[in-house]
């Protein structure tokens, strides 16, 4: 298997190496640098040969699960559950606060985080919020944006989704270097490697869950689902980004049609 430091590697030189390909136009031409900053996705057939490979994984898979998950549980468990996986984001979350400078947030996410696990029994119920102390999500991909590093072009993952090298990057990281719960796995992986992968499962079902009719709705009301889910994936982390307040603008569709959903 490969260390921690190998992956790192791995993802900081696809970084390097797929933000070579984004070759912006001349900015003589400001109708073709706007199109090109809209777009910026030099790797378009491959990504979305991707997608394609992902829309087939969902309707196989992961779709079923979620429809039998909603069926499964009543909507207060199906609550608890995400609380609970949302409550084991805390550190992650709290680290790129203060990676951010963001003082005031990381107290709030601390804040969260010892309410919701004790009154509310581990991250079950969010007792923080009623509190007034909403989440908000952080990730390294954001903490890179912060400090400046260029998101580079549109990517299509396989199984992850919508990203782009500096999102990838930051998934490695959290999850590999920031993590508390990974490095704990890593202690004992013969014993604990379960735990991960029933987490990992639970993430995946729970977010799936949550956006069954939105995506459903999205896809019935796109002329192309590919160039609509790459859209809204930039305004929804633009908005992550500067805390709920991007930049105006006034291509594409809305970002009150996609749903935030913390992930891991």
């Amino acid at each position: 298997m490969p260390s921690t430091a190998h992956c790192l590697i791995r993802a900081v030189l696809l970084v390097g190496l797929l933000a070579g390909c984004a070759t912006p136009p001349d900015r003589s031409d400001p109708e073709a640098y706007a199109e090109f900053e809209a777009i910026n996705d030099p790797l378009e057939p491959l990504n979305r040969t991707i997608f394609g490979f992902n829309q087939a994984l969902d309707a196989m898979f992961l779709r079923p699960w979620a429809d039998f998950y909603r069926i499964l549980l009543p909507p207060p468990v199906r609550e608890g559950i995400h609380n609970f996986l949302t409550n084991l984001r805390s550190p992650i979350v709290l680290a790129n606060d203060l990676m951010q400078a963001e003082f005031e947030r990381a107290g709030t996410t601390t804040g969260r985080f010892v309410i919701n696990s004790t009154i509310g029994i581990g991250g079950l119920a969010d007792w923080a919020t009623d509190f007034g102390l909403p989440y908000h999500n952080e990730d390294f991909g954001q903490t890179l944006a912060v400090w400046g590093v260029p998101e580079g072009p549109f990517l299509m993952l396989p199984l992850l989704g919508p990203s782009n090298p500096r999102d990838a990057t930051g998934l490695a990281v959290d999850n590999l270097l920031i993590d508390p719960i990974a490095w704990w796995v890593r202690a004992n992986p013969s014993e604990r490697s379960w735990i991960a992968y029933l987490r990992t499962a639970a993430q995946i079902v729970d977010a799936r869950a949550q956006t069954v009719d939105e995506l459903d709705d999205l896809q019935k009301s796109s002329l192309d689902f590919y160039a609509t889910i790459r859209s809204l994936y930039r305004q929804f982390r633009t908005a992550e980004i500067h805390q709920g307040q991007p930049p105006p603008t006034d291509a594409g569709p809305s970002l009150e049609d996609f749903p935030a959903i913390p992930l891991e």
